[in-house]
């Protein structure tokens, strides 16, 4: 009995020796953003518009100095439920992680057989017997297995951490359309006071004599064309305001009452260089990583090639009324062996698994490719938005002005006679067409920033560690 538990030993041993053969380490992420994207200058500035290179800060909600939006974000991480789903996908690959480090593992079982004496009968054995297996490694197949579940888990969790970014950004710009609404729905509310005050302007004229009908009836028209602006302001908010409760996890209601101020546009952020997005982004962490779980299993399907050898072991007791057994056996007994198990003809099976599985590595470079220069341009476009907004801003709130005197100019004229009520009205439409792009413009400002900010990989808090590589 010892020397046979000395055998099994011996025997584990040396397979645990003979299970380490070295693995062949994925690329790293320069030679994946090499093979991806040739010789693309990533390590220049950007183009679209002059910015700082010090490195992208962290904590970009902060930046807008509304701390409504920060409980909001808060709220919607906690709650949103795209972001729950999200969640238990990283769950299932932590799962996958733990059954391909389990197939590293010997396993060990029970068996048993008994029974009752009811008669002179009984079951020919009666005994316990425990058994172990244990697959040796010896060419890594299992590793490789085990290496590409470690990645994948690695790029789901980047995966969520860039659902918790993008929800954080899109609750930011909903918010912020929230307020552009709400103050479009008050544009649109002085628009038919005025609308009213020419409706009485005009019966009073005519009461006088120095109106007519034609007049009156255009006022009215007008009036009636304002109220249906106003309703269609109304229920554009109230949209908007559905759509960010929707995106807190809350009952859509239209009840969250909007700022009545647009934020404050902060200053401008450093962006750093494109190297460093490709390296911060948590999407593009997730493909890069990706590309190292199809090379783990490119290696898992070219070692299932190769001959599996399994270590058995079993000790247990068997007694029996009925069957006489050996002379020599002993209880309790124990015994080792092995399986082998080598392919020599599949069909083509394994060879054609191997050129899948290279085939799917392609495909990861190249959905890395594909990420890399979406999230390039992402940031391209966000400086050049936000460049042509503020020149825009700058012109149109020199419009409005000049809008706003050449009402004041036209409404003079109308009361003395000099002008007729048709005057009023374009110019009315003109003030408020302008306040109305110029609304837009400052509004379209904030969101832009929010795109940048995310195109750029910064976190929206403080202390959010890095997704894992």
């Amino acid at each position: 009995m010892r020397r046979s538990r000395a055998n099994v030993s011996v025997v584990f041993a040396a397979a645990a020796l003979l299970a380490g053969c070295a693995l062949k380490s994925p690329p790293p992420p320069d030679e994946v953003r090499q093979e991806a994207l040739g010789g693309m200058a990533v390590r220049d500035p950007w183009k679209a518009a002059a910015t700082s290179s010090a490195a992208v800060q962290d904590n970009w909600l902060a930046t807008f100095e509304d701390s409504q939006l920060d409980a909001l974000a808060a709220e919607g991480v906690a709650r949103n439920l795209d972001l729950r789903v999200a969640a238990t996908r990283v769950e299932q690959a932590a799962g996958y992680v733990n059954l391909a480090k389990a197939a590293l593992r010997p396993t060990v079982g029970i068996a048993g057989t008994g029974g009752i004496k009811l008669s002179d009968l009984s079951s020919a054995l009666t005994g316990i017997i425990a058994l172990v297996s244990w697959e040796l490694d010896l060419w890594g197949r299992l590793r490789y297995g085990e290496q590409a579940a470690q990645a994948t888990y690695a790029a789901t969790q980047a995966d969520f951490e860039f659902a918790r970014q993008s929800l954080a950004a899109t609750i930011a710009r909903s918010w912020f359309t929230a307020t552009e609404t709400w103050l479009q729905q008050q544009i649109a509310e002085e628009m038919v006071r005025a609308a009213q005050e020419l409706a009485t302007l005009a019966a009073d004229r005519r009461r006088v004599g120095v109106g007519n009908e034609q007049d009156v009836a255009l006022a009215r028209a007008n009036l009636g064309t304002q109220q249906d602006n106003l309703r269609q302001a109304r229920f554009a908010h109230e949209q908007s305001v559905r759509a960010l409760e929707l995106l807190l996890g809350r009952y859509p209601a239209a009840e969250l009452k909007a700022r009545l101020d647009l934020a404050k546009l902060p200053s401008a952020a450093p962006a750093g260089l494109p190297l460093e997005m490709l390296e911060r982004r948590p999407d593009l962490v997730a493909a890069e990583r990706r590309v190292a779980a199809a090379f783990n299993r490119v290696g898992e399907a070219r070692m299932a090639r190769l001959p599996q050898i399994n270590l058995t072991g079993n000790i247990g007791y068997i007694s029996s009324d009925i069957l006489e057994l050996k002379e020599d056996y002993e209880n309790p007994s124990a015994g080792v062996g092995g399986k082998l198990r080598a392919p020599i003809y599949t069909g083509g099976a394994l060879d054609t698994q191997v050129e899948i599985r290279t085939a799917e590595q392609k495909e990861a470079v190249a959905q890395y490719a594909r990420t890399a220069l979406r999230a390039i341009g992402d940031v391209e476009n966000a400086l050049a938005a936000a460049q042509a907004l503020a020149e825009r801003e700058t012109l149109l709130q020199q419009v409005v002005a000049d809008n706003r005197l050449a009402l004041t100019l036209t409404q003079s004229a109308y009361r003395v006679g000099k002008l007729d009520l048709r005057s009023v009205q374009q110019q009315q439409l003109s003030v408020h067409a302008a306040r109305i792009v110029l609304l837009r413009v400052q509004s379209e400002q904030l969101t832009q920033r929010v795109n940048l900010h995310l195109a750029l990989g910064g976190s929206f808090e403080m202390g959010r560690t890095a997704p894992p590589r």
